[in-house]
């Protein structure tokens, strides 16, 4: 957005919440900090441009309409028309996997990796079981809830721009395997089949949340940090290399779980429903093999050195028009990941 959209999104009062300030762009626009006036609740507001030459907003909130409320999706309170711009207000989260992978040095230990597999694999079974792929797995899209909240233990899958119905509502079949597909969702993460070109269904995601495990573990995956300047040709690099590698070099030195749900994700057939419980009892094996218990402690709660949220802020902190007598304790002005375009990220 320019700057005198910008202008524009900040002077735009939305029916019954305060804008605040912003907390980042993505494609669709930008992402603020709000208020819901009769409550004082925090919210995140996104603001996408009505002259928006692809708007995804509107898909956006689609998806949470068919996904509804549910554990570890976000709470939408608003999406509608707003002066210039059309508006998705949410429940506004806490950090990113992202932010706390690069807290913990860009490295998560075996008990953590597989706490999140969890809860990771039991986030997009439900998306799944509404008839979403989601399309764009990466450590940015995960993100916990906030403390204050009582919920910086469960994690949220959010930024559904990219997500499509694989069942047609119509026909209430599932959609065709097709060719000549454009890449869609981020190039370090993507199945092979995306690079190759085809439709996306249940096995892409879970293909791409096994890539995000192993990044975790490894702390780097083999095809990344390309020195390829052209998009096209990296893309072409990247895609090699995730078909040259073989899964047991790729999961070598961790537990042979990971190469067992790598094998299975790869091989799942495109109209193929995955057997979700299967795959949870790989990553309870590996728990149970290292004699790991879980306690949903995570590397990121042993390091002193924290993340910017816990820092008490004021209203007009956040931008937010002061209410007497109200703070705003615990906010953060990164919470929620911003992308919803294909990233070039390797």
């Amino acid at each position: 957005m320019d700057a005198q959209s910008n202008s524009d999104a900040k002077n735009t009062a939305i029916p019954t919440f305060k804008l605040g300030k912003k907390i980042g762009n993505g494609s669709f626009g930008e992402l603020r900090f709000g208020r819901i006036a009769s409550t004082n609740e925090l919210v995140a507001i996104k603001l996408e441009s009505k002259k928006s030459s692809s708007p995804t907003l509107h898909l956006e909130y689609k998806c949470y309409r068919i996904l509804g409320e549910a554990k570890g999706i976000p709470k939408i309170y608003y999406f509608g028309s707003c002066g210039k711009f059309n508006a998705l207000v949410m429940e506004l989260l806490g950090q990113s996997l992202q932010n706390y992978f690069d807290l913990c040095n860009h490295r998560f230990s075996l008990k953590t990796t597989l706490q999140l597999a969890l809860q990771m694999l039991d986030r997009i079974e439900f998306v799944h079981s509404k008839g979403i792929v989601y399309r764009d797995i990466k450590p940015e899209n995960f993100l916990f809830g906030r403390p204050e909240c009582n919920k910086n233990r469960e994690l949220y899958l959010v930024d559904f721009g990219l997500a499509k119905e694989y069942i047609d509502p119509i026909s209430k079949c599932h959609i065709p395997c097709r060719g000549g597909k454009s890449l869609i969702g981020t190039a370090r993460y993507i199945s092979i089949n995306t690079h190759l070109g085809k439709e996306q269904s249940r096995r892409d995601d879970l293909e791409a949340i096994g890539y995000t495990l192993l990044y975790f573990l490894r702390g780097s995956l083999p095809w990344q940090n390309l020195k390829i300047e052209s998009s096209e040709s990296r893309y072409k690099a990247i895609s090699e290399i995730k078909k040259e590698t073989s899964v047991d070099s790729l999961c070598n030195g961790f537990p042979r779980q990971f190469a067992d749900y790598m094998r299975y994700a790869r091989h799942l057939d495109f109209y193929e429903a995955p057997d979700y419980d299967y795959l949870r009892k790989l990553f309870y094996k590996a728990l149970e093999s290292y004699n790991i218990v879980i306690d949903n402690v995570f590397d990121w709660d042993l390091i002193h050195t924290s993340l910017p949220s816990p820092t008490t802020k004021t209203a007009s902190n956040l931008g937010l028009k002061p209410t007497i007598g109200q703070h705003v304790s615990n906010s953060n002005e990164n919470a929620l990941s911003s992308s919803n375009s294909f990233c070039e990220k390797q």
